[in-house]
Order: structure tokens, then sequence, then C-alpha cells
């Protein structure tokens, strides 16, 4: 299991309904229970009521893993290409299902939704596996 420090940004992923297959950024103030629970204050979330604040949250260590590394970003993707869209303040895990120009059409097996979004909007997929980030297609784990 992959320890994190105190101040490491992180990404969480969410496993709630309608929330699965995504990835949200997040800064951890501490570790709990021996490090099988973290503390984390999200970037993107906040708390609702009349003085909003950044949302915090104990979160299983095991929903939490270091910040992806910044790749280029790439001119164009391929059909079936695996990437990650930010949208709703979160990563979400997808696969290029046509393109338009600069308009990428994507898929999400987690919601069987498709969604257009700009190049911009779009990173190359990674997957964290036995403490390393690969590419998706060398990975032998399945979201």
């Amino acid at each position: 299991m992959t320890e994190f420090a105190e101040g490491e940004l992180v990404e969480v992923c969410l496993k709630e309904d309608g929330y699965f297959g995504s990835f949200f950024e997040a800064k951890v103030l501490s570790k709990l229970h021996d490090g099988t629970f973290y503390e984390v204050e999200y970037k993107n979330l906040i708390t609702e009521g009349e003085n909003p604040q950044p949302l915090i949250e104990t979160i299983s260590a095991d929903d939490i893993r270091p910040m992806p590394p910044t790749l280029p970003q790439p001119s164009t993707f391929s059909l079936h290409e695996k990437v990650d869209a930010f949208d709703l303040d979160a990563w979400w895990y997808g696969e290029i299902y046509g393109y338009d120009g600069e308009t990428y059409y994507v898929h999400f097996p987690t919601t069987k939704h498709l969604c257009e979004y700009p190049l911009q909007s779009l990173r190359k997929h990674l997957e964290f596996v036995d403490g390393e980030w690969v590419p998706s297609a060398m990975s032998t784990r399945r979201r």
C-alpha cells in the first residue's frame, strides 16, 4: 500500500453511485488509523451552507492514489484510446468513441454515457499498478 505524506497532492477515487470511475484532486491533511485512512481536503469540492469551505473527508487508503505524472498534451487522440476527461470537477475514465475536428466523443464504461469534450479537457489515461504509473495498455488490472 502506498503511503502519503501530509500536504501531498493526491487523487481520490469515489465509489458512490454516479461517481464510480471519477478521480477528485485533493491534499492529504493527515494520516489516521495506522495509515489505513487519511483525512483529505478536496481541491474543487466545497461544503454546503452559507459559508462554503473546501470539503474535508476521511478516506480509505485504498481509494487514494498519487497524482499522475504531467504528460505533454497530445495534439490528437485515436479511436478507442483510453483517456481521462475533466468534467464536474473530476477526472473521469473513458474511451474515445469518435471525433470531429477538435471535438472528441468519449464513452464512459462506468456510466454508459457518451459526451463530447474539447481536446484541452482530455488527458492520456494511466493506471497506477504496483506503485508505478503505466500506460493503460500495459496494465493487467481493469477498472
